[in-house]
């Protein structure tokens, strides 16, 4: 458990029923971040919703499932089966122990029988993180300091990360607000007698003139897709509703932590005084 997570009475038993109920090896749970500082309201929420996109915790607690995953702040590994693996040695040097433990444990940590050992990651409100990010810089340095390793080291899936995030969040709101902005299309300059959706010469136009209906209303699907599949993980933060709404700003300052996450990892880390490597996560 880390030094900064507050518990509440009956968390322990609680831990101990679901190892117990399921058999599991390791239970693990994500913790309730700090959401005080309009930086932590707006990428708090996001930080938790990306990494369930990243690590689905029904997966995690699936047997048989090759998803392994676990929040750091708080776990709960049966002796045996870390003792299996020679101890917390086997994931020294990783940037992401807890992550890395989780896979070692699924990959050969079943404690007194055949692998994988099994797994369990969820949510209780009586873990509660107290570590405080009071603006950007802070939180942005968390990310940056792992995004790159979560992502195997992969420039390809950088790729494709920053690309899925820019499709999937940024551009459907864009291209739905563009649309309810199109009367304003006549006062931009040149903007009537022009061949409408023109791309080459006049994209600011374009946008002015606002896509398809067809588009439009895919644009305008999407975008309320996210939003409701984003909202869950807002009211578990303890945020109005209304900060579902920022998940295209918060997909785009991702992003460019993922990026910069890239370069920092090329550079070279230091993290705790300790300089990092690569550490990819064990297979």
């Amino acid at each position: 458990m880390d030094a900064d997570i507050a518990v509440r009475d009956g968390v322990l038993e609680r831990l101990l029923v679901e190892a117990r109920k399921g058999d599991r090896d390791l239970v693990s749970v994500m913790a309730k971040l700090r959401v005080e500082h309009p930086a932590e309201r707006l990428l708090v929420p996001a930080f938790v919703y990306f990494f369930q996109l990243l690590y689905p915790f029904r997966w995690v607690g699936r047997a048989g499932s090759r998803t392994a995953a676990a929040a750091g702040g708080c776990v709960l590994v049966r002796s045996e089966a870390l003792e299996r693996l020679g101890g917390f040695g086997t994931i020294a040097g990783q940037r992401i122990d807890d992550v890395a433990l989780a896979r070692a444990i699924r990959r050969d940590g079943r404690a007194g029988g055949p692998r994988p050992g099994r797994l369990w990651l969820g949510f209780d409100d009586g873990v509660e993180s107290r570590r405080p990010y009071d603006g950007l810089r802070p939180l942005w340095d968390m990310v940056a300091r792992n995004a790159f390793t979560q992502l195997g080291e992969s420039w390809a899936l950088l790729a494709v990360t920053v690309a899925g995030l820019g499709l999937t969040f940024v551009a459907p709101p864009v291209l739905a607000s563009a649309r309810c902005i199109a009367p304003l299309r006549a006062a931009w300059p040149g903007g009537r007698g022009r061949r409408r959706g023109a791309l080459v010469g006049e994209p600011a136009g374009w946008v002015l003139a606002g896509p398809s209906r067809t588009v439009w209303a895919t644009a305008a699907a999407t975008s309320a897709a996210a939003v409701l599949s984003y909202l869950p993980t807002v009211r578990r933060c303890g945020l109005p509703r209304r900060w579902a709404l920022t998940l295209p700003l918060a997909s785009i300052l991702y992003a460019g932590m993922t990026v910069d996450s890239a370069r920092r990892s090329r550079a070279g880390l230091s993290w705790r005084g300790r300089r990092l490597g690569g550490g990819r996560p064990p297979r």
